[in-house]
């Protein structure tokens, strides 16, 4: 009978963890999904992702949930989204003896497909018309040269094209080719290998001249591109955080959640960034543990924090810190969930300076459960909302599994459901829940 009973008792805990399991799938997917355009701001679809959130949060069986409004300014492009390299036509003199150059360009030449071969700087302005391409020689690079040749007539109103982290190294020089009067360029290509990626972090801004990001061989020898994009600026766009709560023993302290929900929308009309890793991987693990202790009740009180705007530089994680429905000195310990939708054995954190004391524990359970071969702990960075918390001295902890199968498909439209990976969702999950239970 004993037996009996701990082969019972091991056949109900998997039970409990295939149906986290389960829930867990289920909130990936639908946050995916085309019906929230990859939860940005143009198409409404990060709010839309709020309030599917809102539900389930109420649905999982919390005490409270509010609705935390506040406003952002994000540049968007859900218009038009075309670009097609040119294909020169010789003048008639061709073969005679006489001037030979390329007098027309014919349409067509090559489509280039936005998310695949090209996409845009966030914070770009939209563009028209037909430019011919100057790419910068990196080997023998001179600024003086750089902008004598611009001055040229043949490289009039023409796209600079050169690769992106040589531009990083010389930005003093490549940003005076954003601004108008600076030079005569009509804009940048930034070369970047595939699969391309699109960002938001700052979309809240726009310069003065289109930018472009471009794959080497979509844009390589090519001298002359049409562009058709559109964009639109968002003014004070309303977004919200999803702030849900469950009662504890205890009220002096307590323990936050956080995930944001927000991700990059879309580019062009029909693609969408889905963010299956980033974040609906982290949004759906929180809604689990709330989940979890909605039925397990804990000791102290659990604020599970959707957040929005993080990919427009921490927005919603900001405003939180800056209003907080809880104060920040009782916040026990945070937890930052963010793109924990891979596979790699060593797991990444990120810890403030007051979280530190109790790192160790989150070693020692590792060490003892084998959740993971190790926790690797990376210099605390401005690269997630744990961020915020953790200037104003909050303990708090930031987990993302990255370099793993999935970490080449951040930022790219390839971060769909179709390459969703849940090997760390559990390990996160038990890392967290024996924390609590030790600490």
């Amino acid at each position: 009978m004993r037996k009996l009973f701990v082969v019972l008792l091991a056949l109900v805990g998997m039970q409990l963890s295939a149906q986290d399991m389960v829930h867990y799938k289920r909130i990936v997917k639908e946050l995916a999904s085309s019906k929230y355009q990859g939860r940005g701001y143009a198409k409404g679809g990060a709010n839309k992702a709020g309030h599917f959130l809102e539900m389930e949060y109420r649905k999982a069986g919390v005490d409270e949930v509010t609705l935390q409004p506040f406003k952002l300014d994000v540049q968007t492009f859900a218009g038009k989204m075309e670009m097609e390299s040119l294909t020169p036509i010789l003048s008639k003199g061709e073969g005679d003896g006489q001037d030979s150059s390329p007098l027309l360009w014919r349409g067509r030449g090559r489509l280039l497909r936005p998310g695949i071969d090209f996409s845009m700087r966030e914070y770009s302005p939209g563009v028209k018309g037909e430019f011919p391409v100057y790419h910068v020689d990196t080997l023998n690079f001179d600024a003086d040269k750089l902008f004598a040749d611009l001055a040229k007539p043949e490289y009039q109103n023409c796209l600079v094209a050169c690769e992106f982290w040589f531009t990083y190294k010389h930005r003093d020089v490549f940003s005076r080719l954003q601004k108008n009067g600076e030079a005569p360029n009509a804009g940048l290509l930034y070369t970047w290998p595939a699969p391309i990626k699109f960002f938001k972090a700052y979309a809240s801004k726009v310069v003065d001249k289109p930018i472009v990001w471009v794959t080497p061989e979509a844009i390589e020898g090519v001298q002359r591109v049409r562009l058709n994009v559109d964009a639109k600026f968002l003014k004070d766009y309303e977004c919200f955080n999803v702030i849900s709560k469950i009662e504890g023993e205890r009220h002096d302290s307590c323990y936050v959640f956080t995930a944001h929900y927000d991700h990059l929308g879309n580019l062009g009309k029909k693609v969408f960034y889905a963010g299956a890793n980033d974040n609906a991987s982290g949004s759906a693990c929180i809604l689990t543990l709330a989940a979890y202790y909605a039925k397990h009740r804990p000791k102290f009180d659990m604020y599970f924090l959707a957040l929005s705007g993080e990919d427009t530089n921490l927005n919603g994680s900001k405003w939180f810190v800056k209003n907080p429905i809880v104060p920040l000195s009782q916040i026990k310990y945070l937890f930052n969930i963010d793109m924990i939708g891979d596979n790699n054995p060593v797991q990444y954190c990120e810890v403030s300076d007051e979280g530190m004391s109790a790192f160790p524990l989150f070693e020692k359970i590792n060490a003892e459960k084998h959740y993971f071969k190790e926790l690797h702990r990376g210099d605390l960075a401005a690269n997630s909302d744990h961020y915020p918390f953790a200037m104003q001295h909050v303990p708090c902890i930031f987990l993302e599994n990255e370099n793993g199968d999935a970490f080449q498909y951040y930022h790219t439209i390839y971060d769909d459901w179709h390459h969703a990976i849940t090997a760390s969702y559990e390990p996160v999950f038990r890392l967290v829940r024996d924390f609590i239970e030790e600490y």
